[in-house]
C-alpha cells in the first residue's frame, strides 16, 4: 500500500481499508494477511501523522471516528481470541476452574480471587 504523497483524507481512508483487511484476516485466522494488513495500517497511520495536528473538518473527523470504531472491533477480536486460547490452555493443563492465587487441588471458595476475562 502506498500512502506517500496523498492527502490527509486519503491517508485516513487507507487506515480504514487496512483495518477492514485486519478484521477479515482475524475472522479466518490468516496470519500472513494479518501481518500485511497491520503493516499497511501502520504505514497509513504514519502518513496521517505526517500531516500534523491541524484542526480537522467534519469529513476528516468522521473518517477518524470510523477508523477508531474499526480499531475497537479489531481489539475485541484479539481479546476474544486470547481468551479462547487461555481457556484451551487451562483445559489442556487441567487448570480450568482453579481460582487465581489458589494452590492446585484446593476447593474453590468465594472471594479467592477469581478473575473475569474478556
Amino acid at each position: 500500500m502506498t500512502v506517500l504523497g496523498t492527502t490527509r483524507r486519503d491517508a485516513l481512508i487507507a487506515v480504514i481499508e487496512a483495518l477492514h483487511a485486519e478484521i477479515a484476516a482475524l475472522k479466518v485466522n490468516d496470519v500472513a494477511g494479518l501481518e500485511a494488513a497491520t503493516q499497511d495500517k501502520l504505514a497509513a497511520i504514519e502518513a496521517v501523522a505526517a500531516f500534523g495536528t491541524a484542526p480537522a473538518g467534519e469529513e476528516l473527523r468522521g473518517l477518524a471516528e470510523e477508523a477508531q470504531r474499526l480499531n475497537d472491533t479489531c481489539r475485541i477480536y484479539v481479546n476474544l481470541m486470547a481468551a479462547n486460547v487461555r481457556r484451551r490452555l487451562q483445559t489442556l493443563t487441567g487448570a480450568a476452574g482453579v481460582a487465581v492465587g489458589s494452590a492446585p487441588g484446593t476447593v474453590y471458595r468465594p472471594g479467592m480471587g477469581m478473575a473475569a476475562y474478556a
